[in-house]
């Protein structure tokens, strides 16, 4: 894919971004429930993102790009995702890594500025599995010369069946510091990579969430992007979360908008019942307040973070609130329809499943309200 073949118009507003993002959503909401059913990759969706030059939308400009903040990319994920939930949060991993990438350009870090002109020019895709391994990876890396070994599964790699590079950890015994984290670029044409098709899940089937094998995979020193102490949020996690989940949580509030808006289109014709009146009410109470959650910590974080624990715990404050109204639009937009939302193929009932997704990247619910408690007890709030 060159960059002739790709639309790269610099974003000039959210009013345009939105038009844009809802022209595609519009096509790609076509082929959801056929992918939800087959448990199939969005393999057209990303293409067609592609196309319209909105997989580079984070790239800087003087880089080919359309220049988005972390904001605007929320947004775009946001609204993708009322249409179709898998294409957006398979996205969603390219676009914070793309985030990351630029935030590490404008640092003048290593190899930033070649990626990103590769997403601009070339149209690569960006996988990440920070998810599955956060603080304490899968996967050993043993050193070598010139670089390092490494060998290790890394599940739900979202656009595994399409990716072109991973950004991924690995763990590493050195001999003088300890246990530590090593962040690295692994293309996926590298000997001894494997990408198993086995994603087969409750919701977000179509994400292409595939387990990937490395064994014995090389790489080189210039691949390694950053060297981190085991178990622990540490400076540069802080940045990667706090870019990363406000985008993700974007995707879930998405997919909460549209069972909403499906659940609303579906009782039209029952307005005048009070019961129906306070679900759907209850709903666009708690879609509020989720959106003013997630505003909150993306207008906190900024659009070029600095590594905090403030910025970290607003990020995954946001993601919990999200997720936990997320969790009650679907079960109330699944009630207020009915029986009709029972049945596979339901909007609703595909929403409800894809919103339960929302929970299982990290922190949980659960561990973000702890974090955030002993954040307010003056405890150690690094290791994880």
């Amino acid at each position: 894919m060159t960059t002739s073949t790709m639309n790269h118009t610099q974003i000039e507003s959210d009013e345009e971004l939105v038009r844009r993002v809802s022209a595609v959503g519009e096509e790609l909401a076509a082929h959801a429930a056929r992918h939800d059913a087959e448990g199939s990759f969005v393999r057209e969706g990303v293409a067609r993102l592609r196309a319209e030059g909105l997989l580079a939308l984070a790239v800087p400009v003087e880089l080919g790009g359309m220049g988005a903040t972390v904001r605007q990319v929320a947004l775009a994920q946001r609204v993708l995702a009322r249409f179709d939930g898998s294409t957006a949060l398979a996205t969603a991993m390219h676009q914070h890594v793309v985030c990351f990438t630029a935030w590490r350009y404008r640092r003048g870090l290593s190899g930033a500025e070649a990626t990103l002109r590769r997403v601009a020019e070339e149209g690569i895709v960006l996988v990440s599995t920070g998810g599955g391994d956060f603080t304490r990876p899968h996967g050993e890396a043993t050193r070598v010369e010139g670089g390092y070994r490494v060998s290790g599964r890394k599940a739900f790699a979202s656009l595994a069946p399409v990716g072109t590079v991973m950004s991924t950890m690995f763990a590493f015994d050195d001999p003088e510091q300890g246990r530590r984290v090593l962040n690295l670029a692994v293309p996926f044409a590298s000997e001894g990579v494997q990408v198993l098709d086995d994603w087969d899940a409750h919701g977000m089937r179509g994400t292409g969430s595939d387990t990937v094998v490395l064994d014995e995979v090389f790489v080189p020193d210039e691949r390694v992007l950053a060297d981190r102490p085991h178990g622990v949020i540490d400076p540069p996690l802080q940045v990667i979360c706090s870019i990363a989940m406000p985008i993700i949580a974007a995707v879930y509030l998405g997919v909460a908008e549209g069972a909403h808006a499906a659940a609303v289109a579906a009782v039209a014709s029952r307005a005048e019942d009070v019961l129906v009146q306070r679900q759907v009410g209850v709903m666009a109470h708690r879609l509020r307040v989720a959106a003013w959650a997630l505003d909150g910590a993306l207008a906190e974080i900024g659009d070029d973070p600095d590594p905090s624990v403030e910025r970290f715990a607003a990020a995954m404050a946001a993601k919990r609130e999200v997720a936990l109204a997320g969790a009650e639009v679907g079960a109330l937009a699944m009630e207020v329809v009915g029986g009709a939302a029972f049945a596979r193929g339901s909007v609703v009932e595909r929403a409800a499943r894809d919103l339960r997704g929302a929970a299982f990247h990290p922190l949980t619910p659960e561990e973000t309200v702890v974090h955030a408690g002993r954040r307010a007890l003056g405890l150690p709030v690094d290791e994880h």
